[in-house]
């Protein structure tokens, strides 16, 4: 098997979406016959929540350049962040980083432009949500659910993530919720901004029209290590 770039990847936000990054890259790696080189670091998830809450783009910055900095002292060439909560802070990231990091929202826009979307929901964190993106989906209208149900959407989000695995009925809560948002606010589709949704949602499954921001964000490491 022959060698491709060293994957740095920063887990923990949460462990349960690490954890299907690492699964999907061994994967695919082992369909095109090569080794997977990657190495991982543990970032918290509280402490990213609290820098997303305060808007504090530059301390989140600062937060996982550290992070970075070992996982380039460990031997990585290519930076994954399997999570778009700390895409918050892409922008500065990528200013302050020696080292590539792969934006999951690149892949998301073409995406969007291939599929003709124009109006769409987000299921995520709160603040994925709120932000619609974080302006990163030009031309693409970002509807806003309700309060209560951005507040049900993120709570149900949180306690996927920090159990590390999803329940029968919070698939169901949140499917019936898509159907309804789809139907109420003439949805093209509900984006998955949310890597953790990975634990209930697959491709199987799914009874709502939707773009899995993961997914894609693996397809495009691939397309990296395959460069």
């Amino acid at each position: 098997m022959s060698r491709r770039p060293c994957i740095g990847l920063i887990g923990g936000l949460g462990v349960g979406a690490t954890t299907h990054y690492y699964k999907k890259l061994a994967e695919a790696h082992e369909r095109e016959n090569l080794t997977l080189d990657l190495v991982m670091v543990h970032a918290e998830t509280p402490r990213v929540l609290e820098y997303a809450a305060a808007n504090d783009r530059e301390g989140l910055a600062k937060y996982l350049m550290g992070f970075i900095d070992r996982l380039g002292a460990a031997g990585a060439e290519l930076i994954v962040i399997p999570a778009v909560t700390p895409h918050l802070c892409i922008r500065e990231l990528l200013d302050l980083s020696s080292l590539p990091v792969l934006n999951i929202f690149d892949s998301l826009v073409r995406e969007l432009s291939a599929r003709s979307i124009r109006r769409a929901g987000v299921f995520g964190t709160r603040f994925v949500i709120e932000s619609a993106l974080f302006g990163m989906v030009g031309g693409v209208e970002i509807i806003q659910p309700r309060h209560e149900e951005i507040e049900f959407i993120h709570g149900t989000y949180v306690e996927i993530a920090r159990k590390g695995e999803g329940s029968p009925p919070q698939f169901q809560a949140l499917t019936d919720f898509a159907q309804t948002f789809c139907e109420r606010d003439h949805l093209d589709a509900i984006i998955l901004a949310g890597t953790d949704l990975s634990l209930i949602f697959n491709e199987k499954n799914l009874e709502f029209p939707a773009i899995d921001c993961a997914a894609l964000h693996i397809e495009a490491i691939m397309q990296n290590v395959l460069a």
